[in-house]
């Protein structure tokens, strides 16, 4: 776990068109369990951030776009919406290109913006204010950090480990959704 965590720091720090030269299943799916904790665990670590904006009475949470998702249609579609469509689109426009571009310079910098695009696109589940706007870094922070570990497995394997990675993150914070009773 450790040694993926410092390639993949390694990776964020200077992003580079390189597969891995291990193409065996059972390293990529362990990649991909790193992955998946490394991704559950940024999603967690933001959670107090998160609190104290909406305690300080910056950002009201309640009002999130999801939330009117979750009014609208039924539990299974919500997890369908969430966990198939979400990925697969989401990975097909922020991570499917990245890979085109071939040259060094030109990959780091597609790989950045592709991420940070990917990020900024979810403060649209806030109702813009300004003090959303002010705190934009904060509130996408964690899908900046997960849109580079997907950008990281999206290069190293191929875009389905990308759309399978992102699918699982979801997942994960769907099911804490519908077991706490949030939902």
């Amino acid at each position: 776990m450790k040694e993926t965590f410092q390639e993949v720091v390694a990776f964020i720090k200077n992003p580079t068109l390189e597969k891995s030269n291990d193409s065996g299943l059972f390293y990529r799916f362990k990649i991909f369990l790193h992955l998946l904790i490394l991704s559950i665990i940024t999603g967690f670590v933001f959670t107090p951030v998160f609190i104290i904006i909406e305690e300080m009475g910056l950002v009201n949470m309640d009002d999130h776009a999801i939330d009117d998702v979750f009014k609208k249609f039924s539990k299974p579609m919500i997890f369908f919406l969430t966990v198939v469509i979400a990925p697969v689109f989401e990975e097909l426009i922020f991570r499917g290109p990245i890979t085109l571009f071939k040259r060094k310079n030109t990959f780091k910098f597609a790989f950045y913006i592709f991420t940070i695009l990917f990020g900024l696109i979810h403060i649209t589940n806030y109702t813009i204010t300004t003090s959303v706007i002010l705190l934009t870094p904060f509130l996408v922070a964690p899908q900046l950090l997960v849109g580079a570990y997907f950008g990281f497995i999206r290069t190293k394997f191929h875009l389905g480990w990308s759309m399978l990675l992102h699918s699982a993150y979801n997942t994960f914070f769907m099911l804490i959704a519908f077991l706490s009773g949030a939902l």
